[in-house]
Order: structure tokens, then sequence, then C-alpha cells
């Protein structure tokens, strides 16, 4: 006889399990079904190079994790030991220059010379009205602000940094830099509307409530909410292939079915329950361009050649803003850059406990078409090295995933678009499909609670958060339950 759930989760990454705790402290009886062998999906960690050296496999960086409306109710800064640095991130330059983002704004404003007062203008309005930003941009766009005011000045910024305006205000070379090297956290051409988009509320929270890192790796947040889950009568089966939702509602005669999955696998697995124009909406849906990572085991820090660099747990590399868009203008083209745009995470300088005394871990990714099969380690290396003469030197053990690899880590990473779905402003509101409900699908009892949904990529548990409690209130007439550890 078939074991009897209220509620079935299918993905066991930060997005799954917000959902499976947020029904199960509602008082239903969940279970959460993963295929790999662990939780996590883009916030596990792993020893990747040598024994001893703890890398996050994923994301590693987590600004949402102090700014998520989820996390927040959750209360994961008490359930976990974030570490919140004075510095944000750095961008170095040629010549040894480097932009010191502070999350003081005042203190990265001296530092910036004659662009000084205009960057600060940029992010102090966001800064102030931190609150009504986030609400804005982590729901979904089909509904009117709640913060009005935050959502247009948010708006404004956002048109003048993803447009040919984004030079405007500034005369030398280190602001823009900085500002594009945080846009191009999200994958894709610049100027563009939607990579300032997110650009512009990374860099808001920068200089707000900071970017912080987890003790012991981002593993760390999935697992307090699998012991929440768990605490709750949830439980969790790993190692297992979920391939239709008839075979789901066969074997736990679930009412509600909330999948942490791509589009494209949505379509997959309930294909045969939906209607032929939302499968139409679905196999529309586009994915993005990949990530290659590389990792890395050091017997010591990085010797960059600005020491301030030490300090910055975040450092993105490649140059000037020409510089970084032309690099993703190659990428959109179906090129591999020689000059790749490199997001670094050098979590070692905060949290010793990731590798053994005196040595540290090293996490970096740069940006390749997709599908792409091609290991930039050497692009890595070389760009690492400009800015840091004599890193190849500390280097104990490198490990690389390529893009197609990624796509065979994590399914959701289409040609490895970590982002489980182009972020185009179009796709912004169309995630998967043009709805004021985007996380309900036409299958009964059926919700999409992955990245594929608003508001999007990041370890923020929201798509999963939002599907719940619709499930919540559609099939079980329950209201959302609190959440915190009081």
């Amino acid at each position: 006889m078939a074991d009897t759930f209220d509620a079935v989760v299918v993905g066991a990454g930060p997005n799954g399990l917000a959902a499976a705790v947020t029904l199960a402290r509602a008082g239903l009886k969940v279970r959460v079904y993963e295929q790999a062998a662990t939780i996590g999906g883009g916030a596990r960690s792993a020893e990747l190079t040598l024994e001893g050296f703890v890398h996050d496999v994923c994301s590693a960086v987590h600004p949402m994790a102090l700014a998520s409306p989820f996390f927040q109710a959750f209360e994961l800064q008490k359930r976990i030991h974030l570490l919140v640095p004075e510095v944000s991130f750095g961008h170095p330059l040629d010549g040894g220059r480097a932009g010191i983002a502070y999350r003081d704004l005042e203190r990265t404003a001296a530092g910036l010379g004659r662009d000084g007062g205009a960057y600060r203008a940029l992010y102090a309005p966001l800064v102030r009205m931190l609150d009504g930003v986030t609400d804005f941009t982590q729901n979904q766009l089909l509904r009117m602000p709640r913060h009005p005011l935050a959502a247009a000045v948010y708006g404004l910024r956002t048109l003048e940094q993803g447009s040919p305006l984004w030079n405007a205000r500034f005369r030398e070379d280190v602001a823009p830099a900085m500002i594009s090297g945080v846009n191009a956290h999200a994958l894709g051409r610049m100027p563009r509307l939607a990579s300032a988009g997110a650009g512009m509320l990374l860099g808001a929270h920068a200089h707000g409530r900071g970017w912080p890192v987890p003790v012991g790796g981002s593993q760390a947040i999935v697992d307090a909410m699998a012991d929440d889950l768990r605490a709750h009568g949830g439980d969790i089966v790993l190692d297992t292939m979920v391939a239709s939702t008839a075979q789901l509602r066969a074997a736990t005669r679930a009412k509600a079915l909330l999948l942490d999955v791509s589009a494209q696998a949505l379509a997959d697995i309930a294909g045969a329950e939906l209607p032929a124009a939302y499968l139409r909406s679905l196999a529309s849906f586009r994915y993005g361009n990949g990530a290659c990572k590389v990792d890395f085991a050091l017997s010591g820090p990085v010797p960059w050649t600005n020491p301030e660099l030490a300090q910055a747990p975040t450092v993105h590399l490649g140059g000037s803003r020409g510089a970084l868009a032309r690099s993703e203008a190659e990428v959109a083209a179906g090129k591999h850059p020689s000059n790749p745009y490199v997001l670094l995470s050098q979590p070692s300088t905060l949290d010793p406990s990731r590798a053994p005394s005196g040595q540290g871990v090293l996490w970096t990714y740069c940006h390749v078409p997709a599908g792409s099969t091609v290991d930039m380690a050497e692009a890595v290396v070389r760009q690492i090295e400009r800015f840091a003469p004599g890193f190849r030197d500390v280097i104990l053990a490198t490990n690389t995933i390529t893009a197609e690899q990624y796509s065979r880590y994590n399914p959701n990473y289409i040609g490895g678009d970590f982002s489980a779905g182009a972020l185009t402003l179009p796709q912004l509101i169309k995630r998967p499909v043009v709805s004021t409900n985007p996380w309900k699908t036409p299958a009964d009892g059926v919700y999409l609670c992955s990245s594929s949904t608003p508001p999007g990529p990041a370890v923020h548990g929201l798509c999963g958060w939002f599907a719940a409690r619709g499930a919540l209130h559609d099939v079980f007439g329950l209201a959302a339950p609190a959440l915190g550890l009081s």
C-alpha cells in the first residue's frame, strides 16, 4: 500500500526546502524527493580538490540570506553563523588600483575620488529604502508595488545603468567598473535593463545589510532548513528520480505537488496533465548562457597587488567597464572570452574552518556559451595573475566544472545556466508564463517552485515560499504558518 502524504516536494535545493518547511509548519505531512545523493541543489558544499578543503559547489556568498523575507521569517541568522564582512566586494584595475565597496557607503565614496559623490548619489536612496526595493524586486512584477517611491527610484536607476546613459554621471573609471562588476552577476550583454536591475539590488545590499558568508559553507543554509523540516515531521528521500506527476500521485496520494525543477522539466514531469497552450508557453521559455566554475586549494592567501583586496570575500575581475562589456558580448555571440569576467570568492579570509591552518580555498567562475565543454581554468588563472602576480605559486590543486558538467550536476541548470532561465526583461515578466500567480500550474494541485519562477535566481527560498503559501490557500484552505524559532 502506498505511503500517504498531504504534500510532496521534488527537489531539495533552497526553494524546494523552503516550500517543504512552510508546508510542514502548517501541520501537513510532507515528503521531499531529491535526485542527488545529498541535499542542497545550488547551496551544496563539498571537498572538491583536497581533503580538508571545503568548497561551495554552486553559490558561495549570499546577499539575500539577510534580505530575503523568507529567511527573515525563518530567522536564519539565529540558526547558523553568518559572517558579514566590512568589505562587500573589491574590483581591481590595472596598475594596482582597486575600488573597494565597504558596507559603509560614505567610506566607499570617499575612496572614489571625483566620482565619489556620483556613486553615493546613485546608491544612497536605494540603501535608505532598501526594504521597499527588496519587496518590489523579490516577488513578481505583475502587481502594484507596496512602496511606490522605492520602486520608482529603483526603476530610474535601473534604466540609467541598463542603457547607453550608464556613464553619464561618472568622470573616471573605477566607480563604473565596480557597478559593472556587480551587474555582471546576471549573465548577459551590458548595458541591459535586466542585468542593471539585478546589479542595483545587489549593490544596494552591499552597502545596506552586506553580503554574508556562512561559516562552514553554503551547505549550512540548507542543512538548517532540512533540520527544521524533520523537526516538524517531514522527511527527505535521496537518490530518487521522479518521472511523472502520475508516479508521485500513485506513490504518495498527495493533494499538492511542488516541483523545484526547471520549466523544461515541469513539461516533462507534468506534461500529461497540462493543457497544450501552457505547454507551448513552457517550450518558449528560454535559457541563458552558462558558467565554467574553477575551484582552487591554496597554500596561502592570494598575493594581490593591491593589499586591500585581501579584505574582500568577493572580488570581480576583468578590468574596466568597457572590458567587462566586451567579455559579456563575446559570450553572447557564442565565443569563449580570452579576457573573461571572473567572479571570485575567497571565503577563507573570513572563515578559517574551510581549509587547513594557513591555507585557503578559492571559488571562481566565468561565463561561457551554453553547453560549453571548455575548461576555462587557464584563462581564469591568467586573469587572477593579472591582478595578483605569483598566484600560480600558491595553487595546490584545482577542480573545474564545465557548463556541460553543471547541467548534468543539476538538471535545473540547462546548458550550465544556473539561473534556470535567461534573465531578460521579458522573462522577468514571463517566468515561465505571464500570470499574476506564476507558481500555480493548470494541473490540479501542481505548483512550480524553482528559479524558473519569480523572483528568479539566488539563494533566497522565495520561489518555494510563494508556491507553498499558494498551495496552502488553494488546496488546503490554510493560512501561511509562522516560521521562526520562537
